[in-house]
């Protein structure tokens, strides 16, 4: 399984990883309803952003912890290459995610992805962790180009 670490994300390196998540956002989503953060903005105090690694250090994945309040987080940007995806990455990612929520401290983790069909896999990926559908949270408002999702971390 590739390696996760923090990085930061602005590395020249994670070019294609950021173009291709952009890409991928705009493709389904009306641009009102894009609430992606590019590199510049994942590279503030109070987000943690991780890289996935394939054996050669080439980036294949991304994930960012966006931490809310005191103990609720979000998770921001995660993608997955799509000639990487089939082999459980995500669920790698995912895990890295909720693992390094519990080591900080987070007891609630939250995200915001696409109602639309392309984003029916990261639905599924997040229901299968145990998030379930809630209202909109922290600066976000009701949309129906978004699904908002929560887990309450043990």
């Amino acid at each position: 399984m590739p390696a996760i670490r923090r990085e930061s994300p602005t590395l020249p390196d994670l070019a294609l990883l950021m173009e291709r998540h952009t890409a991928a956002m705009h493709a389904e989503t009306p641009p009102e309803s894009i609430h992606m953060l590019d590199a510049a903005a994942l590279a503030v105090p109070g987000i943690a952003f991780f890289v996935m690694r394939d054996e050669d250090g080439r980036p294949v994945g991304m994930g960012a912890l966006k931490r809310l309040t005191g103990d609720h987080a979000e998770i921001k940007s995660m993608h997955i290459l799509a000639e990487e995806r089939g082999r459980g990455l995500a669920q790698a990612m995912l895990d890295h995610l909720l693992a390094e929520a519990r080591a900080s401290g987070i007891r609630q983790l939250s995200l915001e992805t696409g109602s639309q069909p392309g984003f029916a896999p990261a639905r599924a990926l997040y229901a299968r962790a145990g998030f379930i559908e809630c209202p909109p949270f922290e600066g976000y408002g009701p949309d129906p180009a978004s699904v908002f999702m929560t887990l309450r971390l043990a």
